[in-house]
């Protein structure tokens, strides 16, 4: 896969995506969308990967969301499906990604950068990250999913708050409000990112992947209706090799052998 704006590595079943702008506080636009679709379609397919952790590159930014220089210059000359299909990263709008998903937050994350570390499933940030959603300060909405999901993750005066004004809160306020899993110094970032997949990775991948449909998918309706939904990926998990060894590993005391099958 050629890739000019994206970094995209695999080690260990981790898979590591780091948008690779850093001349534009990794800012993306609409060829970066683009290649983003693609690297999510191989994340998904490969069997190997197990997880992913979303990073920018340099100390400075995770994502300061859209370039709006680019923008400014192609405005009218760009065919909206340069968009891509899956929204801002290709993920904001894709809703198909059961593997779980670590944002290692690096420094900003505004607008769409924000948007991307919200449809993340956790977040770990720098000491010195800031979120937010400006674009009311630039005329624009939050429309990647910022106005949708931040007030599903914090008080719905604080989202608010944050949307109607477009003010950044820090690392700590993030944390302090739950966006944020865990603040670290900039030196611990993907360390820490790592030690989360690591101990993600100590679960059984079936077993993650059923527990994160399941979740999301039961997100809004009744804890009954959640309950008696049919989720294909329960009914392949107890079928699965990993349901016979989980079981067998526990008394014989020894550490699972987990294949994702």
């Amino acid at each position: 896969m050629k890739l000019e704006f994206v970094k995209y590595e695999k080690r260990n079943h981790i898979a590591y995506i780091t948008f690779n702008r850093p001349e534009r506080m990794n800012a993306l636009h609409p060829p970066c969308h683009i290649e983003m679709d693609g690297v999510w379609d191989d994340f998904i397919a490969d069997k190997s990967m197990w997880v992913a952790i979303v990073t920018g590159a340099g100390e400075k930014a995770f994502s300061a969301g859209n370039d709006l220089r680019w923008t400014a210059e192609n405005r009218g000359k760009v065919d909206q499906m340069l968009r891509g299909k899956g929204g801002f990263a290709g993920i904001t709008a894709r809703f198909d990604i059961y593997k779980p998903i670590i944002a290692a937050v690096n420094g900003f994350a505004l607008g769409g950068g924000f948007e991307i570390a919200l449809a993340c499933d956790i977040i770990i940030a720098a000491e010195h990250a800031r979120f937010g959603l400006p674009e009311p300060r630039v005329g624009l909405a939050a429309a990647a999913g910022g106005v949708h999901r931040l007030p599903r993750h914090i008080p719905l005066k604080i989202a608010m708050g944050m949307m109607l004004t477009g003010k950044h809160i820090t690392a700590a306020e993030a944390h302090k409000w739950g966006i944020a899993n865990e603040i670290v110094p900039l030196k611990d970032l993907m360390a820490t990112a790592e030690k989360w997949a690591a101990e993600i990775m100590e679960c059984s991948p079936l077993s993650v992947q059923a527990s994160k449909e399941a979740a999301l998918d039961g997100l809004g309706i009744p804890v009954k209706d959640a309950m008696e939904k049919p989720y294909e990926i329960l009914s392949k998990l107890f079928r699965s090799k990993d349901a016979v060894e989980g079981p067998l590993a526990f008394s014989e005391k020894r550490k699972p052998n987990w294949t994702g099958e």
